[in-house]
């Protein structure tokens, strides 16, 4: 009797194994037919990579944008590029106008830094002069140094007599105002050397953006009394015509 419920126990056991085996197999077969299939959107063994459209429209609008540049230049031989003729007038002065066939501003150009760059020259000269009389000054009056010495010997001739032997004696405080006026002087020269050469790079980057402006004797620009449809009223009319 031992023995069949031993063989009972043992055939409960097989089965309750076996299904639980079956069990296991039917739910992992459900999960795999559960599962979403993805599908490969490319091409087997295409292996080429995404082009960067960006990059690619960018280097076609400069192709674009140089053979136009080159069209123009090609059509009107008057076409000058602004960006070389700014750039060849800040390196030289009137090497820009030469580029923009306007020779005869040359002469103009170098005569405006000339002027002011010689107010400058001049002024720097007179400052140091000032400067070192006053310093011979400002010793002599602390008993530093005296009117026989070396030190005044090398201050400027005409610095002398009206600083150092007029009736009054030293005048020291005249020659402090002198130099401080002058040393503005030097200031004021340099910003007006620096403004003439901007003033030489600007002309030669507006003489190139109108070197293909139509200047012909066909236009004509005149003044004349009219009706104004969009105004709604009656006077002066700016007529530009085309012949």
């Amino acid at each position: 009797m031992r023995f069949l419920n031993k063989i009972i126990l043992l055939l409960f056991f097989f089965a309750g194994a076996g299904l639980n085996l079956y069990a296991q197999q039917t739910d992992s077969v459900a999960v795999k037919d559960t599962l979403p299939i993805v599908k490969d959107t490319l091409p087997a063994g295409d292996t080429t990579p995404v082009k960067d459209t960006g990059k690619v429209k960018a280097l076609k609008a400069g192709k674009v944008k140089d053979k136009y540049v080159d069209s123009v230049a090609r059509k009107d031989p008057r076409y000058r590029n602004p960006g070389k003729a700014a750039l060849r007038s800040a390196i030289l002065p009137g090497w820009g106008q030469v580029y923009n066939k306007k020779i005869w501003k040359v002469p103009i150009v170098y005569a405006a830094l000339g002027v002011t760059g010689g107010l400058f020259i001049d002024n720097l000269k007179w400052y140091k002069r000032f400067r070192y009389a006053f310093t011979v000054a400002y010793n002599i009056s602390q008993g530093k140094d005296s009117l026989t010495g070396p030190n005044y010997a090398k201050v400027y001739d005409q610095l002398k007599r009206p600083f150092f032997e007029g009736p009054n004696g030293l005048n020291t405080e005249g020659l402090r105002s002198n130099r401080d006026q002058i040393r503005q002087d030097v200031d004021y020269a340099f910003v007006f050397f620096l403004i003439a050469w901007g003033l030489n790079v600007v002309d030669a980057t507006v003489d190139a953006h109108l070197s293909t402006f139509d200047v012909s004797p066909k236009l004509s620009f005149k003044i004349q009394p009219g009706y104004s449809e969009m105004a709604n009223t009656s006077g002066l009319s700016f007529v530009l015509r085309f012949k």
